[in-house]
């Protein structure tokens, strides 16, 4: 029988203070054309300006135990593209070459909320951040890998109109902490195996954050114990707070008023040392790990309209930038010399030659894959030369894709996934198969004990592909 326990939680005080899949919804592809149809736009007034400055939802927040049991399976997607955040499954058991009959089985399926929001995976858990229409409040679900049976829930009460969709983060999750991001930029932090509530922040009402259009898009990221978001509000640029306490370690400064996009912050190391990319509405920046201090920044790379795919470290201190629409993609340098940073360009390519208007790319192999604004798989090689496409017969739209055991897998809007040899020789492909019924199957994806988790507007499946 479940039961509801009420929190009053430690809410981070503004004096104290100073976040694709990705997913966002922009534009239709016309299956089986190159043509793009009218670009969908945000609803005015629905969550452009941020959340009303009364008392934060997070407040009212309620545990609920449900009674789904933790799987005892091995494997973790702990975040946004996996465990070091580039969309690569690492010592993950082996997944099948070829399919029989119609493809990988279902394990088990849920009915989620509206929206894109992936999965995190640790521990046989899987956590999600939903959207409850019915009760109008932000759910941050912890489910049972083995059966998607849910172990519990946190929710707060907050009114979100459907605005193509609600919830579009993917928590960040450790063996002690999850931390989620709401679609109005409600962040709390919980104790990742019983959903006990820990602290929360609201970022409009403590650092002046305007949610984006479409909702917020950045997936939190937690690093030696501590939370990197980017509020980017009109003071503070990036924050780190501590998991366990929620004091906030150090603020980066805003002096261009760079406002939140829906990309989420990726960390790389150059020359020894530790940063945190952001690409803010005005350009991208490095900030330092240690302090939180501005290392460098570029205006070479900014997006009029939206800014979803999350920059691609590449070795060698170079950094891959990707838009949608006509944004294309460029190739960063930086470097350090006498304790001043510099980002310059390498390289820009025009959108018809590749840009990402939702998913990130990822890098494999010294190798970009990613899917371009007319819906083709694309092979890149790091000077920017495509080495192959996947063609007019292939095209997957606003479609996630991660790699995995030397395989590509890649989803279409429709819910059709395919498996292909993750190879820069030649687009391969080794399978396809219809797994979703539904529509709008953007959300990320997530791989964990062979078993993928993928979903589409309302539906939420996990996927056997272990080999038999």
């Amino acid at each position: 029988m479940n039961w509801t326990d009420v929190i009053v939680p430690r809410i981070v005080p503004a004096a104290a203070a100073v976040v694709a899949v990705g997913a966002l919804v922009f534009v239709w592809q016309a299956e089986g054309t190159g043509g793009l149809v009218p670009m969908r736009v945000p609803v005015v007034g629905n969550g452009g300006a941020g959340s009303d400055l009364g008392s934060s939802p997070l407040e009212a927040g309620k545990r609920t135990v449900g009674s789904g049991v933790a799987a005892d399976l091995p494997g973790a997607w702990p975040g946004f593209r996996g465990a070091e955040r580039d969309g690569i499954a690492r010592g993950d058991m082996p997944v099948a070459g070829e399919w029989e009959g119609r493809g990988p089985r279902a394990l088990w399926s849920v009915e989620v909320g509206e929206g894109y929001a992936g999965a995190a995976v640790l521990g046989g858990r899987v956590y999600l951040m939903d959207y409850d229409r019915e009760g109008q409040a932000d759910a941050l679900r912890c489910l049972s890998l083995a059966d998607g049976g849910e172990i519990w829930r946190f929710s707060y009460p907050l009114p979100v109109k459907r605005n193509h969709g609600m919830s579009r983060t993917v928590p960040a999750v450790t063996e002690k902490y999850v931390v989620a991001l709401g679609p109005k930029c409600h962040v709390s932090c919980l104790d990742s195996v019983t959903g006990e509530f820990k602290w929360g922040i609201d970022l409009v009402r403590e650092y002046g954050t305007v949610v984006p259009p479409w909702y917020a898009g950045q997936c939190p990221l937690i690093e030696d114990g501590r939370v990197i978001l980017a509020p980017a509000g009109p003071e503070s640029l990036m924050i780190a707070v501590d998991c366990e306490t929620g004091e906030v370690l150090w603020k980066t400064p805003n002096p261009r008023r760079w406002k939140m996009t829906h990309g989420s912050i990726v960390p790389m190391t150059v020359g020894g040392v530790r940063q945190y990319v952001y690409c803010g509405h005005r350009g991208v920046a490095g900030i330092a790990a240690a302090d939180g201090s501005l290392l460098w920044e570029s205006p070479d790379w900014k997006i009029s309209l939206a800014t979803v795919a999350s920059p691609v470290p590449v070795p060698g201190g170079r950094l891959f930038l990707s838009g949608g629409y006509k944004a294309g993609s460029m190739m960063l340098q930086l470097a350090e010399e006498d304790g001043k940073w510099t980002a310059k360009p390498l390289f820009r390519l025009d959108s018809e030659v590749f840009g990402a208007t939702q998913q990130t790319p990822i890098l494999h192999e010294e190798h970009i894959y990613g899917v371009r604004p007319n819906g083709e798989l694309v092979c890149l090689d790091l000077d920017g030369k495509v080495r192959w496409t996947s063609g007019s017969g292939h095209r997957f739209g606003l479609g996630p894709f991660l790699v995995a055991d030397g395989k590509l897998f890649v989803m279409d809007d429709h819910g059709e996934l395919t498996m292909a040899e993750a190879t820069s020789e030649t687009f391969r492909p080794l399978g396809t198969a219809k797994v979703l019924e539904g529509h709008d199957s953007w959300g990320p994806m997530a791989i964990a004990a062979g078993r993928l988790i993928a979903r589409d507007l309302t539906t939420m499946i996990c996927l056997d592909l272990r080999k038999k």
